[in-house]
């Protein structure tokens, strides 16, 4: 067990018991929110970090999990089986959905791709806007939740649970083989078509994959607000994913995590500054100079940067312990070759 395996533990191990140290409910509120996006901009990262596909419409995953929970816990009773039946329904309609776009999109290439994403979820949005009698447009929908989720010490727990899952899921999968051909697709996708790898397949199931936990997602948030609108269809949800894995590190299992951390925290602090000065108020300009200082300091990303600093460190370690380990080679062959040569005249 390596020393980050030992601090993640340690880390979820106080996030655990956070609710039994700290009771103030909007920090309960607030990492909740973290953890939510969390998952959500880590199936972004397999997307983008893993398998080098920018995408403009992942928000249509998000809100698909969004309004599947809240539409079935408002129509129907809001109890755990109907709960799971949405759970499962998430699952199967993100599934289908993320095949189909894969099979439209996914031999577009860069900017392509990523317009054509935009579009297709722009689609779902307009839907949600106009289908007022399932949806009621943009004044949303309230929807009840079985009694054990209004807990919020229950549900802030179950919200780490579900990162936790997440980042060990993907774990596994980034460094199975599978995820290897992912990267490699990332670096090179004509090389890696020329060894016989049926790309355009790869990327289907990693956008199925990524869709779906960003289903999972979306329904945890809707259920954190009991409440769901269009915006969740709406591209800033897209742009969140992108800002918080850019942030925090693309290409990385922790940076995503980070990411949402640093734009939660960042966009609360600041709000909450709005009463200290009213420049405050313009937030969104203020936290857009944090993140640029942050891409100016961070080329690639917070994590990613730090494990390109202890690298370089490491390699320097290595390299000044090299030339002495070969100076103490060459003295003990010397060492023997005297013994021997003394050896000789004394004989």
């Amino acid at each position: 067990m390596n020393k980050s395996t030992i601090a993640l533990i340690v880390l979820v191990i106080g996030l655990i018991l956070l609710p039994f140290i700290q009771d103030s409910r909007s920090i309960l509120i607030l990492m909740t929110q973290i953890f939510i996006l969390g998952v959500f901009a880590m199936s972004y990262n397999l997307l983008l970090g893993y398998t080098g596909i920018i995408s403009f419409g992942h928000a249509m995953f998000f809100g698909i999990g969004a309004y599947s929970i809240g539409l079935i816990m408002r129509y129907y009773e809001p109890t755990y089986l109907y709960f799971l039946f949405a759970v499962v329904t998430t699952l199967i309609l993100t599934a289908i959905v993320s095949y189909l776009v894969g099979l439209l999109t996914l031999r577009l290439h860069s900017h392509f791709f990523a317009m054509f994403t935009f579009a297709i979820a722009g689609l779902f949005l307009v839907a949600a806007e106009k289908w007022r009698s399932l949806t009621l447009g943009n004044d949303g929908i309230t929807f009840k939740i079985p009694d054990f989720f209004k807990d919020r010490v229950i549900f802030y727990l179950l919200s780490l649970g579900l990162l936790v899952l997440a980042y060990l899921f993907f774990r596994r999968f980034t460094q199975s083989p599978f995820g290897k051909v992912l990267q490699a697709i990332r670096e090179n996708e004509k090389r890696v078509e020329s060894l016989g790898y049926r790309v355009f397949h790869y990327k289907i199931i990693a956008n199925v994959i990524s869709g779906m936990i960003a289903g999972l997602a979306g329904i945890f948030y809707a259920v954190s607000l009991r409440f769901v609108n269009t915006s969740v269809f709406s591209t800033e949800i897209t742009l969140d994913a992108l800002m918080m894995t850019i942030i925090g590190g693309v290409g990385t299992l922790f940076g995503p995590i980070l990411g949402s951390a640093i734009v939660q925290f960042a966009q609360y602090s600041l709000m909450d500054l709005a009463k200290v000065h009213w420049i405050f108020e313009r937030w969104v300009i203020l936290f857009g100079i944090i993140y640029i200082v942050v891409v100016m300091f961070f080329p690639s990303g917070i994590v990613g940067t730090v494990k390109t600093w202890f690298t370089r460190r490491n390699k320097q370690i290595l390299g000044k312990k090299k030339p002495e380990g070969k100076k103490s080679m060459e003295s003990s062959k010397a060492d023997a070759m005297k013994n021997i040569l003394k050896g000789e005249v004394d004989g």
